[in-house]
């Protein structure tokens, strides 16, 4: 009893001394009004994003990423088969509801899943590319244990690594997996120190044996037209010196490149970087903000002679480690009609057979790749999904270095807990089932081979009472017709664009 009495006490007078506290501070207005009682609602507050994620959402309309895809990316990560009983949860009549087009006569899948060759007639060394990659994630955002059990992985799976901007780190060259090797606006990891691209550390690195493929990043889906960021917290001494940057000040890329200010630069600097990197593919990434500016790009490649071997497009929906709220929501063209206006346009120049198209941006499941590819794409590329495989849980504290399952954090008690070897096993099962699914549903449709889709395979409701396909809701231009004579809706945009500059024409075009 005595002792109760002095618990009590003593609580009581540390809620004396914290009220005294909350009404003499001047920093928060609901502590000076409400004190103690008010701490409660920063405690919900800060809980709010579990509460919502384990106990609000229903199982198909979270975000980023629903608790259905996450379950499926659990699940096939841990080797179990994913199955759901009774049917879907889906409105299947409602406006915007996607679906696709199964055959009355399906097709047995092949025994072996598609791969995609990635290399033009400029390259010497084309690479065999999955229909599923792990998508740009730097190493610095991602932690090293991270980056150990996606390269793991993908050299389990054989399929592609793609370094993100954050340099070539000894983590991801490791385990040995097939890496693509990105390129951002700071040339981390082939830069000069005033910050300039270093072509003799570039050509050193990309002539080693895991680099399958080299990349250019333009921009980003998540933050198009800013340089990426990496927060002071995560930048240690060891990505400091990866990146040649001051080590815990925050690490922002430029928002635009050196190597290059004009289409025909662009398409001249990716040539060189071919070059350099010993005849391997060689192309770029960047979000859509305007068909002109495509439509610019491919006037470059007409007029220099030669093409990127691929392009990623990166959907306004994709993921990031760390950016700006407005440029999340508000800037960027989502992927769907990223990747229309990219293949279209190399179509309409007659050089689509030459580029390879990749998909970037919330692809998780078989049906994204295969809806990813009638829309154009020959391969697709996942980030998040990828790290779901690895352990993620969607607790989105990227930035803060405090993820708690060690993925994207530099903390390094934090990071020990993710398991290199069992992660990557897991990462590889996600990759191999997801890509076995694909090609189940392609069987479905009568189809052993992604070439053989086309737009009349997906449909969308346009209405209560319709729906149609995306070769009548979507015009798809005939090879070499933006050349010969551009169809009305493109005449404008094609006229405007020029391949010695990016954006609208210094003078308006008039037809």
């Amino acid at each position: 009893m005595g002792r109760s009495r002095w618990v009590v006490g003593g609580a009581g007078v540390g809620a004396v001394g914290l009220a005294a506290w909350d009404l003499l501070q001047r920093k928060h207005t609901i502590l000076r009004r409400y004190p103690v009682v008010g701490h409660l609602r920063y405690l919900l507050e800060d809980i709010r994003p579990e509460l919502q994620q384990y106990f609000v959402e229903r199982d198909w309309d979270g975000r980023p990423f629903d608790r259905d895809t996450r379950s499926v990316v659990y699940e096939r990560a841990k080797g179990i088969h994913g199955e759901r009983p009774f049917g879907t949860e889906l409105d299947v009549n409602e406006v915007g509801y996607e679906y696709l087009v199964h055959s009355a006569a399906p097709a047995d899948p092949p025994d072996e899943p598609a791969r995609v060759v990635v290399g033009g007639p400029d390259c010497s060394k084309p690479y065999s590319m999955a229909l599923l990659n792990v998508s740009a994630m730097s190493f610095g955002a991602l932690s090293a244990n991270a980056i150990r059990a996606l390269n793991r992985g993908a050299a389990l799976g054989g399929f592609a690594h793609d370094t993100g901007e954050g340099g070539l780190s000894p983590y991801h060259l490791e385990h040995g997996g097939d890496i693509v090797w990105e390129i951002g606006t700071g040339y981390f990891g082939a830069r000069t120190k005033d910050g300039d691209f270093d072509p003799a550390t570039f050509s050193d690195k990309a002539s080693g044996e895991s680099v399958k493929c080299v990349s250019l990043k333009l921009s980003q889906g998540a933050k198009p037209g800013i340089g990426g960021v990496l927060p002071g917290a995560k930048v240690t001494k060891e990505i400091a010196d990866i990146r040649q940057v001051p080590q815990g000040e925050k690490c922002v890329s430029p928002s635009s490149h050196r190597v290059f200010h004009t289409p025909v630069e662009l398409i001249e600097f990716i040539g060189r970087m071919r070059e350099l990197a010993g005849g391997k593919p060689t192309g770029f990434k960047l979000c859509v903000g305007s068909r002109v500016d495509v439509l610019a790009i491919c006037k470059a490649m007409l007029e220099v002679g030669t093409t990127p071997d691929f392009i990623v497009v990166d959907g306004s929906e994709g993921g990031t480690g760390a950016a700006p709220l407005e440029f999340e929501d508000h800037v960027g063209m989502p992927l769907t009609h990223g990747l229309m206006t990219v293949h279209n346009a190399l179509v309409g120049v007659g050089l689509r057979d030459r580029v390879r198209i990749g998909a970037s941006g919330k692809v998780a499941a078989g049906n994204d790749i295969v809806k990813r590819v009638i829309q154009g794409a020959d391969y697709t590329n996942s980030a998040r999904a990828m790290m779901m495989a690895a352990g993620c849980i969607q607790a989105q504290r990227c930035h803060t270095d405090k993820c708690p399952s060690g993925v994207a954090t530099q903390n390094a008690r934090r990071a020990r807990a993710l398991d290199v070897g069992d992660k990557s096993e897991r990462v590889h099962r996600y990759q191999q089932a997801t890509v076995d699914e694909a090609m189940r549903i392609m069987a479905a449709m009568a189809v052993t081979d992604p070439s053989q889709l086309s737009p009349h395979h997906l449909r969308l409701n346009v209405s209560a009472t319709r729906n149609q396909s995306y070769a009548e809701l979507y015009d798809w231009l005939a090879p070499g017709e933006l050349v010969a004579e551009p169809p009305r809706d493109w005449a404008h945009d094609w006229a405007t664009a020029s391949a010695d500059h990016f954006g609208p024409g210094a003078r308006p075009v008039h037809l």
